[in-house]
């Protein structure tokens, strides 16, 4: 699956990563525990519906079923619990499952919103029918199936496209450079989303892989690409879980398993009506101790903390990057009527230290949690060693062994990170070819012409112009960015992801520090050597 992109831009989209798609356990159906006598729950209960019957018969129009309750009563109670659990009407308790599956049904590509309403494509998929058939990045989506789509949201746009597979769709698009609406016939067909970017050598010997999400295919998706490159022979891993918001708990366990020796504690939980319970390698890493670097950021959640809190508490990777989201809390999520879903929380995570993950949400409002306001939160009470004598702190996420933390982005960057590249692509790629070399990146020419870009922009939205200073201080920044949106064009999502994390700066310090990573693996083996001969 293509790497969400902007998402981070708008609180929104982070409080559906890491509230909606993080950290589940599991849609199942399960008899809680009794939480109240049972008589106070029908005093309870009594008292609901009565309001309920006052709200529908007097209220000054008549509400609907879906607007008190199942948008009203059920949310307003959860959001009394804690900011993770969630109620899912019909269509996003689709969309959950869909994403806990890793596949769906329909043409293959992302599309998102553009700055006037209308909907574009933003990424096909390599090797599904959107693809295939021609459709790129820029794409204005006109029409489906006849339909205007004027007047439409991107969720209902997106909810056209899909459909039973082998079934056609007809997509009527507008593209930069072409005088005329274009009509692509698409069959539809089965998308797996990948939550495993591919694998590659960032160097000889050394190895990345960034996961995306933690779904019922993560662990398999992971081991193929192991395999691929020759595992046994690998002299250093990097593995990328920024912005990971999490998944399922039991693909969390099994990607720590694959890196961790038979045997070894991963993560418990344990709850007010649930007994604690422990996970522990059930295959392990087969001996294989190749050192690792695994970097993180506020955006890790949930099973990216399980992983990283895992290795890191049994010193089996070096962290790198921002102190993770700091969710720590198990859902089950529960089947209702007429195709809706509750996600209640029952227990929290703790690494094999004893650590708490969850950060504390209690005195501050979601806004602020969710924010992440709270950088440098911790439990100084809840403190933990490491295998090799290490202190952890519980409480706050997993603070990483050693900090790196981006720039942030100012004025012009913003502007571009936006919608700024994305749009200067599309109009770039009106007029000119989209073939580019392999390693190709923009050159002053195309430099040059992104600044006469986005000045004629400024001037037409009536903002602040741009100095030629500050595209002189952003160039490096601009020519990475601009060439991962332009790699998505002339070549296909997973090349532009590649050639981003080659050009990585954070990826390129966790390949210097892979000697540290090493020296830390050693370390920890000798002090727990040592450990075990003084108990005999």
């Amino acid at each position: 699956m293509a790497q969400r992109r902007r998402s981070l831009f708008v609180l929104p989209a982070i409080v559906l990563a890491c509230s909606i798609v993080g950290g589940f356990y599991g849609p199942k159906i399960e008899v809680a525990s009794a939480a109240t006598p049972v008589e106070d729950l029908d005093k309870d209960v009594g008292g609901f519906v009565k309001a309920l019957r006052l709200v529908e018969q007097n209220f000054a129009e008549r509400p609907s079923e879906d607007k008190t309750v199942y948008k009203g009563a059920i949310p307003g109670m959860l959001r009394t619990l804690d900011p993770h659990s969630s109620f899912f009407d019909p269509r996003e308790y689709q969309l959950m499952r869909e994403d806990q599956k890793g596949h769906y049904y329909g043409v293959g590509m992302q599309v998102g919103p553009q700055p006037d309403g209308k909907t574009a494509v933003k990424v096909p998929f390599p090797g599904f029918p959107a693809y295939k058939v021609g459709l790129r990045p820029g794409d204005v989506i006109v029409a489906v199936n006849d339909k205007s789509t004027e007047g439409l949201n991107t969720t209902e746009i997106a909810d056209l496209l899909k459909g039973p597979r082998g079934t056609t769709v007809k997509i009527v698009i507008s593209r930069q450079g072409v005088p005329d609406y274009m009509t692509f016939s698409v069959v539809r067909d089965e998308i797996e989303r990948k939550s495993v970017q591919d694998a590659f050598w960032i160097k000889p010997g050394v190895a990345y892989v960034k996961i995306l999400s933690f779904t019922e295919t993560t662990s398999r998706e992971l081991e193929e690409n192991l395999k691929r490159l020759g595992e046994n022979n690998f002299k250093g891993l990097v593995l990328d879980l920024r912005e990971n918001p999490g998944g399922l708990l039991n693909e969390g366990v099994a990607v720590a398993d694959h890196f961790l020796p038979k045997n070894s504690l991963i993560v418990t939980h344990r709850g007010r009506s649930a007994p604690e319970k422990a996970y522990v390698a059930r295959n392990g890493n087969h001996g294989r101790e190749y050192p690792m670097v695994v970097l993180v950021n506020r955006y890790s959640a949930s099973a990216a903390e399980i992983v990283s809190g895992a290795l890191q508490d049994h010193d089996r990777a070096l962290i790198m990057g921002e102190t993770t989201f700091g969710k720590g809390l198990v859902q089950t999520v529960y089947p209702l009527s007429e195709g809706t879903g509750l996600a209640l929380t029952w227990a929290h995570f703790y690494t094999p230290s004893g650590r708490l993950i969850q950060r504390d949400y209690a005195n501050r409002s979601f806004y602020d949690y969710y924010m992440h306001r709270d950088e440098n939160a911790r439990n100084p009470v809840d403190v933990k060693m490491t295998d090799g004598g290490r202190t952890v702190y519980g409480g706050g996420g997993i603070t990483p062994d050693e900090k790196y933390e981006p720039a942030k982005l100012d004025r012009l960057q913003a502007e571009l990170f936006r919608f700024g590249l994305f749009d200067f692509t599309r109009w770039y790629f009106g007029s000119h070819p989209t073939n580019l070399s392999k390693g190709w990146m923009p050159d002053s020419e195309v430099l040059s012409q992104l600044e006469d870009y986005m000045q004629r922009r400024a001037v037409e939205k009536g903002g602040a112009s741009f100095s030629a200073a500050d595209f002189v201080k952003d160039r490096d920044w601009i020519r990475r960015y601009l060439a991962k949106e332009m790699y998505t064009t002339a070549f296909n999502v997973d090349e532009s992801d590649a050639m981003f994390a080659r050009t990585d700066p954070e990826v390129a310090k966790a390949v210097d520090d892979m000697s540290k990573a090493s020296a830390l693996l050693e370390s920890a083996k000798k002090i727990v050597v040592q450990r075990m001969k003084a108990q005999q």
